[in-house]
């Protein structure tokens, strides 16, 4: 039996990326996904791959997981369509970068809306359908949030979790995100919704081999400091990602699972300085 089968999974920001990886496993793990995307013709592209992989999927109206109205209907549809809600990923959202005295207030506005608001939003309306399914919540993080970064210059300026979209990492908002979804446990756990966090390092996408990995980045040379020796593909994520949400994961609730080959335990940021080696 496959490890999603029959459940509905609610999954925002499809258009993409990490998020267009997670509806293509979760459906081909047996889920019933609900997507949604500002970017709704590539989000239905992904509806049209999951179908072609003989998969289930349902690709309402763009989605603005900033919106209450947007979000609303989202939620509406699945729940019609399905009769219910199992799973939501939380996935969707938007990034400004720049350090904390190169960009203004609207930008940080900007930033914590799309990506932390919106996690709350979703969850918001989501959730008397999760307490009928007694169903669970993923949110994703990052690495970043747990330590300061001297090469990596994003205070508090987050990044979509679709990483082809602008490939960076965020910073505030992630640790807030974090924050949340252990509240969303503690909230949860009487109705028996589960809620957790996947946190991913540097990721091999489009986006980050234009943004964080070409030549002149000085965090190009990462994946030298990264204990298992490279950087992180989609499939890393996803398969953490189908863990959380699946029944093997049945005991566990307000985690954090890191994604980063081991990079945020023993070097939070790519070297500036010449080390000597022992």
């Amino acid at each position: 039996m496959k490890r999603l089968e029959g459940k509905v999974a609610l999954i925002s920001g499809t258009a993409r990326g990490q998020g267009r990886a997670t509806a293509l496993r979760f459906a081909a793990e047996g889920a019933l996904v609900v997507g949604g995307d500002l970017l709704h013709e590539e989000a239905v592209g992904t509806q049209r791959l999951i179908a072609r992989e003989g998969g289930t999927a349902l690709t309402p109206g763009p989605l603005d997981v900033t919106d209450e109205d947007s979000v609303r209907a989202w939620v509406a549809e699945a729940a019609d369509a399905f009769g219910g809600i199992d799973i939501l990923c939380a996935n969707a959202g938007a990034v400004r970068f720049g350090a904390i005295d190169s960009r203004p207030y609207a930008d940080f506005n900007f930033a914590m809306r799309a990506e932390l608001d919106s996690v709350w939003l979703t969850a918001h309306l989501a959730w008397p359908h999760l307490v009928r399914s007694r169903g669970c919540v993923l949110t994703v993080g990052s690495a970043a949030w747990l330590t300061g970064s001297l090469t990596d210059r994003r205070t508090a300026l987050p990044r979509a979790l679709d990483c082809a979209r602008a490939g960076g990492t965020p910073i505030a908002s992630k640790g807030a995100v974090i924050a949340l979804t252990r509240r969303l446990a503690a909230e949860g756990a009487p109705h028996g919704i589960r809620a957790n966090c996947v946190s991913p390092g540097t990721i091999d996408t489009v986006g980050s081999r234009s943004s964080l990995l070409p030549e002149e980045h000085p965090m190009r040379s990462i994946a030298e400091h990264i204990p298992l020796g490279r950087v992180g593909v989609p499939a890393d994520v996803v398969d953490a990602a189908v863990f959380l949400v699946s029944d093997e994961a049945s005991h566990i609730t307000g985690a954090d699972l890191v994604v980063d080959g081991g990079w945020s335990t023993v070097l939070p940021c790519a070297i500036t300085r010449k080390e000597s080696r022992t």
